[in-house]
């Protein structure tokens, strides 16, 4: 099998200045010039109503379902389209009712969206929740899966999980984990924030009952827009709200969808940013992400960082961390060097996206080594 080919740098189809290194993909990504075009467009659609027909807005809804089905191996009539990844987990634990007594498993230090809602579920239910600990060897599919099967553990009710940890990347197997959570017949509930647009995530091997991902970070969309994949036994439940457009009418996943959902502006943003992503290919841009992570991995540890291993962290981003801890203005440090990247924790969270290049990378090194000299 032949290795795949790295999509080429992109830079030129962003508003990106030469001298501005942005690896900060996994907090906001910036829009490609197009999307933006296409939002400026649904500006003037919102400005003058009276010059543009609103016939076209309900188009670009479906043109959003079909390329986010499409990224993640759905089908267009099982996606539902919310305001936030967080609208997706309350929706999910909405539709969950689990017998008192079983676990909610999640890894620990988990992103807030992904806990709350189901600790409120905990709380209705009698559940208990299970934090797994980071594993000292770094191997979180290992560690999740000992938990899953633990013989001693209560039942297994609700696994939320995601593709890998936000904080460093950290990798997480979930298709070696869905059949174990499957054959305990717990809810198997997904957050591909960090995932979806920057690595091969597929429903069909996965069988979640819900998947949801935000247009705003990996898949270059406007904020306040995400996505909610639904499986088909899940498709008769409650909606977060009632409204005239996800009735007891409506196709599929489309019962879940929010209100408001006609926005000329953020849909023709999504709905342009999701074909992009498509047309550059995930796995394409998932070997450049590779590349340039690696790149940044030998960096980091030439520079005394601790990284975790290539086979235990996801390409899109990377996890730095000092033995001593970190210097505590050191994300303002960079950021007065015209470098964007992230705090998460105690590490030092690069996320490099296809407008990132290897100058790119040897600049944030540069600047990294001047600092930590300095400091």
């Amino acid at each position: 099998m032949h290795p795949i080919a790295a999509i080429a740098c992109q830079r030129a189809s962003f508003d990106l200045p030469r001298d501005v290194s942005y690896l900060d993909a996994a907090a906001w990504a910036p829009l490609p010039i197009q999307v933006r075009r296409a939002g400026e467009t649904g500006l003037l659609t919102k400005s003058q109503p009276w010059a543009y027909s609103r016939d076209v807005v309900p188009v670009w809804a479906e043109r959003a379902r079909s390329a986010a089905a499409g990224l993640i191996g759905a089908q267009v009539d099982d996606m539902a389209i919310l305001g936030s990844v967080s609208q997706g987990m309350a929706t999910a634990a909405l539709n969950l009712a689990p017998a008192a007594g079983g676990r909610v498993l999640r890894m620990a230090n988990e992103f807030p969206s992904l806990c709350l809602a189901f600790d409120r579920l905990a709380g209705a239910r009698g559940l208990l929740v299970e934090e797994v600990p980071r594993p000292a060897n770094g191997d979180w599919t290992a560690a999740l899966l000992a938990a899953i099967t633990r013989p001693a553990a209560a039942p297994l009710a609700v696994a939320t999980l995601t593709p890998l940890h936000w904080t460093d990347g950290a990798s997480v197997d979930l298709e070696r984990l869905a059949p174990a959570i499957r054959a305990t017949g717990a809810a198997f509930v997904v957050d591909a924030t960090q995932a979806v647009g920057a690595q091969a995530v597929d429903v069909a091997r996965l069988q979640p009952d819900f998947l949801a991902f935000p247009t705003y970070k990996w898949t270059l969309g406007p904020y306040g827009m995400a996505l909610l994949y639904v499986a088909p036994h899940r498709q008769e439940g409650l909606a977060l709200e009632a409204n005239s457009g996800n009735g007891p009418s409506a196709i599929g996943a489309r019962r879940y969808d929010r209100g408001e959902l006609y926005d000329p502006v953020a849909l023709p943003m999504a709905a342009t940013a999701l074909e992009l992503v498509a047309e550059w290919g995930v796995p394409a841009i998932a070997a450049r992400l590779g590349a340039l992570t690696d790149a940044l991995a030998e960096g980091l540890q030439a520079l005394g960082f601790q990284v975790a291993p290539r086979a235990s962290r996801s390409a899109q981003m990377i996890g730095g961390r000092l033995p001593g801890g970190l210097p505590h203005d050191l994300i303002d440090r960079l950021r007065a060097e015209k470098v964007f990247a992230s705090l998460r924790g105690d590490a030092l969270r690069l996320s490099p996206h296809v407008w990132v290049d290897e100058a790119d990378c040897g600049r944030v090194l540069d600047v990294l080594e001047r600092l930590l000299r300095d400091d």
